[in-house]
């Protein structure tokens, strides 16, 4: 049995983004998915970004508007949003509280090159002009 929980997970905190890497390549072998929690504060959003493998966000707490593609629609807690293989997708903290959020994705994402130097880097904001 593999188990961790946010406190000794790898984390990741940018633009009001904390990102806790509950799940990923090389923690199991036979891993095909990578799984992260992650707290949106108020007024905060993710970039729009996408990758190649599929998704799902599961909203935990709080409310929001969540894009995929050419779609928004507002979420809260206890929904759950499918994103389909390399569509443009993002969400944003509409609410007073915090926005918590588990993702999945599958196959693993290579959380630190996505991180780090990827889609949701500080290099990216960089590059966007911000």
């Amino acid at each position: 049995m593999f188990k961790r929980g946010r406190p000794e997970s790898p984390r990741r905190e940018r633009d009001g983004l904390v990102s806790h890497i509950l799940l990923h390549e090389g923690d199991v072998p036979e891993a095909r998915l990578t799984v992260t929690w992650v707290d949106v504060a108020p007024g905060s959003g993710q970039r729009p970004h996408g990758h190649a493998p599929e998704q799902v966000y599961v909203v935990v707490r709080g409310q929001g508007r969540m894009r995929v593609g050419d779609e928004e629609r507002t979420v809260a807690g206890g929904d759950m949003v499918f994103i389909p293989p390399g569509v443009v997708h993002s969400i944003e903290n509409a609410s007073e509280g915090v926005l918590t959020y588990v993702s999945a994705a599958t196959p693993t994402v290579d959380w630190r090159a996505f991180y780090d130097e990827g889609p949701l880097g500080p290099r990216s904001r960089e590059k966007e002009g911000a």
